[in-house]
């Protein structure tokens, strides 16, 4: 590695970054929302100018939503029938309305989490000089 690409690294830390991401904030300011809507990612940055039309979140966020919430609740829905062993309906209706309110809240700061890291990462023409070309 030359110091030039290491300087490149360094300039867009990967923390900071994902962080901001799970806040639906501008990954490059912190200050700027990232999403016009639930899920619609802005072209730009309305606080500091960075361009985000490059972004390619496409299914991860589904993806990983699922994932977390199928870890998570697999095990309650158990743990729960175990201990308590409620009515078939009442087990659906408390763990159908968990299941969804879990997802709506994670899949937007998901979303903003996958554009932050490619952000920091140069990923898909993020810092790449490709902005000026596609004005």
């Amino acid at each position: 590695m030359t110091d030039i690409s290491h300087d490149l690294e360094d300039d867009r830390p990967t923390g900071p970054a994902v962080l901001r991401g799970l806040a639906c904030r501008c990954p490059a300011c912190g200050k700027g929302a990232l999403l016009r809507g639930y899920l619609t990612v802005r072209d730009a940055c309305p606080v500091c100018g960075e361009t985000f039309s490059h972004h390619r979140a496409d299914d991860g966020p589904a993806y990983l939503t699922i994932l977390i919430v199928g870890h998570l609740m697999a095990p309650l829905i158990l743990w729960a029938f175990v201990t308590w062993r409620p009515q078939p309906m009442t087990l659906i209706a408390i763990f159908a309305t968990g299941t969804v309110a879990l997802s709506l809240l994670l899949l937007p700061r998901l979303k903003g989490m996958i554009v932050a890291i490619q952000w920091s990462r140069r990923m898909h023409g993020f810092g790449t000089g490709q902005e000026a070309l596609d004005d």
